[in-house]
């Protein structure tokens, strides 16, 4: 029997992982912690809401002293912490959301952590969920590994690396069990629709203009969401104590290209002619701070815990765009803002 705290569950990745655990570990007390930010949707996870061994606490991880009082609520032995921040663009517009989420909210939870534990550490781990963009920003050539000097470049990475900072250094400091990850870019279903691939799959639906910084040249490396949530199991349960694993989808796409592949799918899926919403892409000015390519060296998860992608980006944007043409509803709810009136509906507040 485990206690499984698990941060940002209403979220994109969050959502995915969460519904992994609580129907592959019935043993398992899967507790979903989240604010319910704009990004944070209890839908997502209406299909294991009612299952015994899931709750949902709705808590800002910011708030240390509600945030131990769930630890001793729930007795929770580990941690899975994903709550964050997460959109460029937002991240320089306004700075200071994203050092007291991403920065003072895990080190809340580190702190709760070392307080409930109190120096026993059998049979405890904070998983700590973070991202590539901490690196920086490669060239044309090399890869991004666990031994790879950080370099931020915009206020949500540096955000991100300052939380890894405190997340070892509480490992260093007090002997806290953890175990740091970091992941390429993610896509899949239930994924708020700021974010490249949903917010152009509903605007090449709807004939609207798609933004593209610059040339579109700017590369990145895409992972299918259940490939991570998979990644993140594993290295839950198998992941060497005070380790980092890079977790990557060897799959890397220049901006543009990868547009263009989502219109000929949505196109065809649709039956329009393939390529007819090209006319759509606008190149705009590229926005400050752009790290022109993103390449993660997966290679230690796959030889040392065994894990590696189950499918790349043509077959998984398939199946994504096919998801999002189906859950129209889904869109609709999350575009006008109505899903946040499912927690009150289910939860009365």
């Amino acid at each position: 029997m485990r206690n499984i705290l698990v941060t940002g569950g209403a979220g994109f990745i969050g959502s995915h992982l969460v519904r992994l655990l609580v129907n592959t570990y019935p043993d398992y007390h899967i507790v979903n912690m989240d604010v319910l930010t704009y990004a944070g949707n209890l839908e997502n996870l209406k299909d294991i809401e009612a299952k015994d061994n899931y709750t949902f606490v709705k808590c800002d991880i910011c708030d240390v002293k509600k945030v131990i009082e769930v630890f001793q609520e729930y007795t929770i032995d580990s941690v899975i912490h994903l709550a964050a921040e997460s959109h460029v663009d937002r991240s320089i517009e306004d700075p200071f959301s994203f050092a007291q989420t991403n920065v003072m909210g895990t080190l809340s939870l580190l702190q709760a952590a070392k307080e409930y534990w109190g120096g026993n550490f059998t049979n405890k781990l904070f998983y700590h969920v973070s991202t590539d963009e901490v690196y920086g920003s490669l060239g044309e050539d090399g890869f991004f590994t666990e031994e790879t000097t950080y370099d931020p470049h915009s206020p949500y990475s540096a955000s991100k690396a300052s939380s890894d900072h405190f997340v070892r250094a509480f490992a260093d400091t007090y002997g806290l069990p953890t175990v740091i990850s970091n992941c390429s870019n993610n896509y899949g279903s239930y994924q708020f629709p700021e974010k490249l691939i949903p917010l152009f799959i509903n605007n090449i639906v709807h004939n609207k203009s798609l933004p593209v910084y610059g040339k579109g040249e700017n590369v990145r490396d895409w992972l299918f969401v259940n490939d991570h949530a998979r990644a993140i199991d594993v290295i839950f349960h198998k992941g060497k104590l005070g380790d980092t694993y890079n977790i990557g989808g060897f799959n890397e796409w220049k901006n543009i290209d990868l547009i263009k592949v989502m219109i000929k799918t949505v196109d065809r899926l649709l039956g329009r002619e393939e390529g007819a919403s090209d006319k759509l892409i606008t190149y705009v000015t590229d926005r400050a701070g752009h790290d022109l390519r993103y390449a993660i060296d997966s290679t230690k998860l796959k030889n040392e815990l065994g894990w590696e992608p189950s499918l790349q980006f043509e077959e998984g944007i398939e199946k994504t765009v096919t998801w999002y043409l189906k859950n129209n509803e889904w869109m609709e709810k999350v575009t006008s803002g109505k899903y946040q009136e499912y927690y009150k509906k289910m939860y009365n507040k």
